[in-house]
């Protein structure tokens, strides 16, 4: 449960080894000790993330969890909760992928939908069911500003994103007569492992910068958050751009 100043006592990462995600469990982490349960699939990041956590003084269970393996999303969503409530879940796993060629191959574009909204989707239901069911509850969803407005330089990647957005905006509208609430965080380029070697676009990030915005978000029970604020203005401007006229912007 949320303790008597707002701060929740567990969180859980699915995609438990992602930068963002990990920066988020310790922004919760600075205010109070914390549940934190690691979802990943079983690698020497995940028990680093795990060890890290646990020196800070927070209880940590690490489970395996493989976004590609549908059939066994409400098994590991039945795991987090068999401890008890959990306050907050960060959806956080996801690939980028080489833009060309994921829509000139088929297993890099299959890829790309399986984890990046399938997955998801196949993670949010029984999460959904479970969040109802205890009556209280947020999600941070890890989305992109990618999804706003899909563009050709990734259009695959932009499509997932923008399905992922969707789903987890609706999520939040079903959940908000039960309690629970979504907030749907679309950060623009951030400095982590999936993006090293990029060149850096205007306004980025780094995790830390992304989490500080993921929890004020969260905690204020917004539905959406940019990070940084001003992409709002940026995609906003960019939604309103004639077909004609933004294939030929350099974006």
């Amino acid at each position: 449960m949320i303790d008597a100043v707002g701060n929740p006592q567990s969180v859980l990462l699915l995609g438990g080894t992602s930068e963002i995600a990990l920066a988020i469990a310790r922004r919760y982490a600075a205010a109070r000790t914390l549940h934190v349960v690691l979802a990943a699939r079983p690698s020497q990041r995940r028990k680093d993330a795990a060890d890290q956590l646990r020196a800070a003084g927070n209880d940590v269970t690490e489970l395996d969890f493989d976004a590609t393996d549908t059939a066994s999303h409400p098994d590991v969503i039945d795991a987090a909760f068999a401890t008890g409530d959990i306050d907050v879940t960060v959806v956080a796993f996801g690939v980028l992928g080489d833009p060309e060629q994921a829509w000139r191959d088929h297993r890099t574009a299959v890829e790309l939908a399986q984890v990046n909204y399938t997955a998801a989707v196949s993670v949010g239901v029984p999460l959904a069911s479970r969040l109802a069911g205890q009556g209280h509850g947020s999600v941070i969803a890890l989305s992109s500003v990618a999804g706003e407005r899909v563009r050709r330089a990734n259009f695959v990647y932009g499509s997932t994103k923008a399905g992922f957005d969707g789903f987890y905006l609706g999520v939040g509208e079903a959940l908000a007569p039960y309690g629970a609430r979504v907030t749907v965080v679309r950060p623009g380029f951030v400095h982590t492992r999936m993006t090293e070697g990029a060149s850096p676009a205007p306004l980025s990030q780094t995790p830390e910068q992304v989490a500080e915005i993921a929890v004020r978000a969260a905690q204020r029970g917004k539905e959406l958050a940019w990070a940084p604020p001003a992409l709002r203005l940026v995609m906003s401007a960019l939604r309103h751009v004639p077909r004609a006229l933004f294939r030929r912007l350099p974006v």
